[in-house]
């Protein structure tokens, strides 16, 4: 999950964007951008992102980039 969630996101900027994974217990999956939280599984009832959600998480990433 984590490598294709990686993946999408990196398609979302291109190489405007530099993307970490870091190594979590207890299912922990948070997307940054420059320190801001972006996406929070656990704030969202620990429900794994589906394909729509992801493509709302690109859409903010996008608009971000654009606006930095």
């Amino acid at each position: 999950m984590a490598c294709w969630l990686a993946g999408e996101l990196f398609e979302a900027g291109g190489s405007d964007v530099a993307i970490s994974l870091v190594p979590g217990g207890g299912g922990v999956l948070q997307v940054k951008m420059n320190g801001d939280l972006v996406f929070d599984k656990a704030a969202e009832g620990d429900k794994t992102p589906d394909l729509y959600r992801v493509k709302d998480i690109k859409a903010e990433l996008r608009t971000r980039i654009e606006n930095a």
